[in-house]
Formats: C-alpha cells, structure tokens, sequence
C-alpha cells in the first residue's frame, strides 16, 4: 500500500509516518521543510521529497499510484496568520485544492487534516460536528476552506475523503523553539531551560488537549479502511483543561513549583476549546484517549532526550 503524507517531515506527519511504515505501508513524504524537518524522517523506511504542496507537477507526481493521501501540510498558528495572511491562505487553502486535484487524477482516498480552530467564536461547548463554524483567523479560514473543498470534491467527483477537526494535538517531535509555539512545547522547553512559563492572558483558557499517538492512530485507521464521511470529524476525546491547570501539572511532573509570565491576550485565539468525540468513538470504537498526564510525562521524556542531544552537540 503506498501513503503519501503531505506534511510527512512535521510533527504529526512524521508520527504517522512512523506508523504507517510500522504497519508495512510504502510511505511517501512530501514536505518543504519550511517547519517540518529531516531529523524526524532518521531512522525510517520512508520516502522525503523535498518539495511544496503549491508545486501542482510535484503533487500530482507524488500521488501517482498512491493508495491514499493524508494531507496534513499547512502554515500552522493562527497568530502566525496574522502576520502573513496571504501566505496562510495560500498554503492551508489553496494547497488543499491542489492536493485533491491530484488525489482525483490519481483515483485514490484522501485523508484531510483540519483543526477545531474553526468553529471560532461559537460559544457552545463541547463543540459537535453539526454546529455553525465561525473562524476568528485566517489560518482558520484557510483550514475551513479545504474542508469544504474536500467535501466538494467527495460530492461532485466521488473522491473517497474524510476530514478530520484536530484538538491541541501535543507529544514528540513538536519542536518548541519558534515564535508561534504551542503551549506545552513551549511549557516544557522553559521548564527545562530554567526559564518562566509565557502565558498569554489569565490561563483560564481552555483547550482539548489531545496526545499525538492518538491521532495517528485514527488516522492510521482511516487509511487503512478507506474511510470515507460526508461531514468533517473532531478527533478529540472531550476533555477541557485550562492553561492553569495544564501548568499545575506540569509543575508536579517536574517536581517544582513553576515561574510564570504573564502578557496580553493575543488576538485570533479561541478562547474556550472542546470537542464532541462521539461521532470519533462511534467510527473507531478501539482508539482510546491517552490520559493527559501519561502524554505529559512521554513528552517530557522527548525533550529531555532532545535537550541533551543538542547540548552534546554543542559542547
């Protein structure tokens, strides 16, 4: 079976293509590098071509003969949209579109990541598939865009195709070290480093936080079963946790009460996240949430791992 994982040298693109591989999959990844890296790809039976998801001769090429696709290249942050937000769109949107096209040229199955951001400004919580989607960024407006291309494409061409609404997905291999860092990347490299934690607003801030594992086994699975669904799935397990409680957490894993910085609030970013998973629970009924402390502690362990490497190789 061969998988192209657009993505494929990202965080989550490189977990799964780990997984994939595990499973005996020929695995190809596409990736710029533009935040993905090599690094991730050490070891494994997997394909990189260096190459962007806006190169229509290289998407179609990479998809030839493909079993499936599982897109999961974008510009991630939606603060980093702001800056850029042509780039943002560009990318999320756009490449999404050229993804299909190849996808259809090629007869096979795409798997699309999206992201929760998208329900935006919606008050109600936990957040169901069936619910009004209101974007606060345009990363979030790029990503709701490619849902709705994909779907498009599933009604008007047949494409096989399932999107699925990512949570605060956290674990191994998601490098902290830039500005649009997620929290408990960025957390637990200040943590290690001796340095306060940067908390934008009160922390009272809410977020579903999910473990990578998780993911790419749902989304392993759906490859595996060509899964196909008319309407996007959160892949999210329910659960809400806030930044304060995330860094009490952290601070009893660590052993040490942890410094905190506080600052504004940064515009764009959903206040209050939580998913439904019951449609998830329903489709793949044997994947089973990490518990978030276990997950926290994994990471941990992979930072540390990281940590050390690096300064061996600076001494």
């Amino acid at each position: 079976m061969k998988v192209v994982v657009t993505g494929g040298a990202g965080f989550i693109g490189a977990n799964l293509c780990r997984e994939l591989a595990g499973r005996g999959a020929d695995v190809v990844a596409l990736d710029d590098l533009s935040t993905g890296r090599r690094e991730n790809l050490a070891g494994l039976d997997v394909e990189l071509r260096v190459q962007s998801v806006l190169d229509r001769d290289a998407v179609m090429y990479a998809c030839g003969g493909a079993d499936a696709v599982v897109h999961l290249a974008s510009v991630p942050s939606a603060t980093r949209s702001l800056v850029n937000p042509r780039h943002s769109h560009d990318v999320n949107a756009t490449g999404a579109l050229e993804v299909l096209e190849a996808a259809c040229a090629a007869g096979t199955s795409v798997v699309l990541g999206s992201s929760g951001s998208v329900y935006g400004r919606n008050p109600a919580l936990p957040r169901s598939e069936e619910m009004a989607c209101t974007p606060l960024s345009p990363y979030a407006t790029g990503k709701l865009a490619a849902e709705h291309y994909a779907l498009s494409f599933q009604q008007c061409f047949d494409l096989p195709c399932v999107v699925f609404r990512c949570f605060s997905v956290f674990g191994p291999l998601q490098r902290p070290d830039h500005p649009y860092s997620a929290a408990v990347p960025a957390f637990i490299w200040a943590a290690l480093r001796g340095e306060p934690l940067v908390v934008y607003g009160n922390g009272e801030q809410t977020r579903d936080f999910t473990f990578v594992d998780s993911v790419v086994d749902v989304l392993a699975e759906a490859v595996r079963l060509r899964f196909s669904c008319a309407r996007p799935v959160n892949l999210a397990f329910g659960t809400r946790t806030s930044i304060n409680e995330l860094i009490a957490l952290l601070s009893a894993l660590f052993g040490r009460e942890l410094d905190v910085v506080r600052r504004p609030a940064r515009a764009g970013e959903v206040r209050h996240s939580q998913a439904s998973g019951s449609v998830l629970r329903r489709a793949f009924p044997r994947v089973k949430p990490m518990p978030l402390e276990i997950g926290l502690s994994r990471t941990i362990e992979w930072a540390e791992r990281l940590l050390h490497a690096e300064n061996r190789s600076t001494a």
